[in-house]
Parts: C-alpha cells; sequence; structure tokens
C-alpha cells in the first residue's frame, strides 16, 4: 500500500501571494480522547520525543495526524510525552499496557526503542516518524510490524536555500542543528546545494556557512532545546554575516529568533517541519519561509489504514512529487524577496520532480 497524503497536510503549499508559487525522571500520564462514536475499538496511540507535543513541530504535527484520524474514524487515540531519551521505552511499555493496537512514535531518537518494542510485541502495529527501523544499519527493516515514515526533505531545503541566498544583502546565510542525526543533517544538506545551485546559475557568490556538506561537519546544540546552547549557535552565524538563518531541530528556532532580534537590522528566519508562521506568531514577522514536511498526513494516513486492516511496512516517503515535503509562503517577507523568485522556485520544484535537477544527502531516505 503506498499512502496518499492528505490535501490538509501541507496547506501551506497554497499560492505566495502575488508570485503564484505553489510549492507545495517519570514520564506524564497518557492523554486520552473519548471514543465518542463507539465506532471501533481500535486504539491508536503515540509517544513523543523529548521536544514534547508543544513543539510547535513535528511532535505537534505528529499528535495533530493522530487527533484526525481518531475524529475521522470514531476511534480511541492516546498520547504520552517523553521528557528525555530514559521515557522512551518505558511510555511505549505503559501504552503496551494500555492495550494500544497502534502505537506511533515521533522522531529518530526513538528508534531503538520501536524496534526492541516491535520485535516483543508482534500483535501490535507500530510506525514511526523520521527513522527505517534498521537498527543494524544492513538496509532492512529490522521488524515485521513497523512502518517507517520518511520524508526527503533534501529537495524542499534546496528551494529555501535557493530562496535564501537570492535573498540575502550580505552574501552570507547560515544554518545549525540540533543533534547530529539524519533527519537534521538532510535540511543542512539541501539547503546548502540550493545555495551553491544558486550562485552557479546567477554568477553569484553567496556563502553558506554552518554546515559543510562534503566533511558533514557543521554547527550542532547537542539537543532539541530552545535555551542558551541554541541561542549562542545562531549568534556566532550572526557575527559571521548571516542575515538568513535555516535552525534545524524543533523548538531551536525560537532562540535563533531571540538572537536575530538582539542583532536587529532585516534578518531572516528560515522554519522546519510546520509552517511556522501559522504555528508559531511571535516568530511570524522574521520568517522567510518554512521547510515543511507533512508528518499530519503521513501519521494520518497510517493510522486509518491500520484502523481499516489495511496496515503494511512499506515505507511512506514524502517527496515533492507528491506533497509531502515543501516550502511555505513568504508570509510578510513577500514585499522583501525578488519579484520573480515564486515563479523561478515553481520552475526548480518542477525540475526537481522531473529528474532535472538532482538533489542528493547522505541522509536522503531509501
Amino acid at each position: 500500500m503506498t499512502i496518499t497524503t492528505r490535501k490538509a497536510g501541507l496547506s501551506g503549499l497554497a499560492i505566495l501571494g502575488a508570485s503564484a508559487l505553489v510549492l507545495s525522571g517519570c514520564a506524564s500520564a497518557p492523554e486520552e480522547t473519548p471514543d465518542e462514536s463507539g465506532a471501533s475499538d481500535f486504539l491508536a496511540c503515540m509517544v513523543s520525543d523529548s521536544g514534547g507535543f508543544d513543539d510547535k513541530s513535528f511532535n505537534q504535527l505528529g499528535k495533530e495526524g493522530l487527533e484526525a484520524a481518531g475524529e475521522e474514524l470514531g476511534i480511541q487515540t492516546k498520547t504520552v510525552e517523553s521528557a528525555s531519551e530514559d521515557d522512551f521505552a518505558p511510555n511505549i511499555e505503559s501504552l503496551l499496557g494500555e492495550g494500544c493496537n497502534m502505537i506511533v512514535t515521533v522522531g529518530f531518537l526513538l528508534s531503538a526503542a520501536t524496534i526492541t518494542a516491535a520485535q516483543e510485541n508482534p500483535d501490535v502495529e507500530f510506525a514511526i516518524v523520521d527513522d527505517s527501523l534498521d537498527g543494524d544499519f544492513d538496509g532492512k527493516n529490522d521488524t515485521e510490524n513497523g512502518k517507517p515514515i520518511l520524508f526527503n526533505t533534501a529537495e524542499a531545503a534546496f528551494l529555501a536555500g535557493y530562496a535564501a541566498a537570492a535573498t540575502s544583502k550580505t552574501g552570507v546565510v547560515g544554518t545549525f542543528g540540533g543533534i547530529q542525526i539524519n533527519p537534521v543533517t538532510i535540511f543542512m544538506d539541501g539547503f546548502v546545494d540550493g545555495v551553491a545551485y544558486y550562485n552557479e546559475q546567477n554568477g553569484a557568490s553567496v556563502k553558506a556557512i554552518g554546515w559543510d556538506k562534503a566533511s558533514q561537519t557543521g554547527s550542532f546544540t547537542g539537543g532539541f532545546a530552545a535555551g542558551v546552547e541554541a541561542k549562542t549557535a545562531a549568534q556566532n552565524l550572526l557575527d559571521q554575516g548571516a542575515d538568513v538563518l535555516l535552525p534545524v531541530g524543533g523548538p531551536i528556532y525560537q532562540s535563533a529568533g531571540e538572537a536575530i532580534r538582539e542583532k536587529g537590522g532585516d534578518i531572516a528566519l528560515i522554519g522546519v517541519d510546520a509552517d511556522v508562521y501559522n504555528t508559531d506568531p511571535d516568530v511570524a514577522d522574521l520568517l522567510l519561509t518554512s521547510v515543511m514536511k507533512g508528518v499530519d498526513a503521513g501519521v494520518h494516513d497510517t493510522v486509518v489504514a491500520a484502523a481499516g486492516g489495511k496496515f503494511d511496512i512499506t515505507p511512506y516517503v514524502g517527496t515533492l512529487e507528491n506533497g509531502g515535503v515543501g516550502i511555505a509562503p513568504f508570509h510578510d517577507w513577500e514585499s522583501k524577496v525578488p519579484a520573480d523568485l515564486g515563479a523561478t522556485l515553481e520552475d526548480l520544484k518542477a525540475k526537481i520532480i522531473a529528474g532535472e535537477i538532482k538533489v542528493e544527502s547522505p541522509a536522503t531516505p531509501q
């Protein structure tokens, strides 16, 4: 079975204004959505990573996808939030004890706990966002009952990198990540490649700092929490002249926003996962765009399939072509970007889909 992404998944891929760009210690107690219809006894459950469900990013999107499926089908849902990595396995175990028919885990860091639980509970269906369930790195899913929900965000990040280079006035743009894992570096790879492509096509020399794709080295905070580390990483890039920043790692963008406001000037922020303009109005005025992935749609469709007896472990991979990834509108920055940028990005998107432009990353889902 191949998941068909719901149209609502990336609603931010709508027309970009006049440019007409269509781009598409102890764990918390589980929260419960009652089954008011009594239509099914299927129980779909979810465990967050340590970013929590209020991260205004991929954990939040995952929960929204779960709840949308629950409302659509009239099934019960339960969620449990992780405060740290120590909570992952206990949280999964607690949901198994609740009798969950399906457990969705959100994030690469839950891989080992998810693989173990799936192997030990073959009658329960599992899915995980941002991981292939290949714990021994042999290229194969290590479970018979776990579905990867993956996203080729390098494609969308390439467009964002091109947009960043086209918008920059200083000729320097920057990126940094939370933890150096594939779901983070895939954004950074696409971003710096988009900058390089802009330079190639326009005879420019915009510099991308914070990540070296060739050596796979760069700037990381060591976690996915907003705070001093994230703000310092952003400040370091700003001090080197960057006037567009792409922080990759859930809430770390909030600290980047603080650094931008303290620095002052016309400096842009790029969000990730969700259209952050909509999820976090506090930084809306700073956002050039967001690199989005349809976590909500992927989770929704996986749960719907499982509840309907059509679960399988074929990976879902979101791409520009199937609408699983894309970039958000320019929103408040529409008047600040080059007038032809929207049309150019539309053309680049079409060329990526057609294979005329190859966007590759060591982290690209297979």
